[in-house]
């Protein structure tokens, strides 16, 4: 589980946006994944996907390493941001915009 851990860990802090979901950016595995993938293509925000589904270790690690239990899970700038319930209040309420808008610059 550390290497796990260490893998994960080591991507957020080398990405500015992480989202771990069940399945690729290209093809969401679930519905929740499926919501959150196309509210940041939506916003047209570049991300790193990674597909938990691959490797058991950093499915339960992801878990692990936020202290939250499902997924998907969404990262900004190092920074858990939340699920996919979360996410979607904070789209429709502008908010999720406004966080990308202040940790990666407003677009030009």
């Amino acid at each position: 589980m550390t290497d796990a851990i260490d893998t994960i860990r080591r991507t957020v802090a080398e990405n500015d946006v992480v989202l771990f979901l069940k399945g690729t950016a290209d093809q969401p595995q679930c519905g929740f994944s499926n919501q959150v993938v196309r509210i940041l293509d939506h916003l047209g925000v570049e991300y790193r996907d990674v597909n938990v589904l691959a490797d058991e270790g950093v499915r339960q690690g992801v878990k692990d390493f936020a202290n939250w239990p499902t997924i998907p899970q969404l990262y900004v700038k190092g920074e858990f941001i939340g699920g996919c319930d979360i996410i979607r209040e904070m789209f429709q309420t502008g908010e999720l915009k406004a966080l990308f808008d202040e940790k990666l610059g407003a677009p030009a």
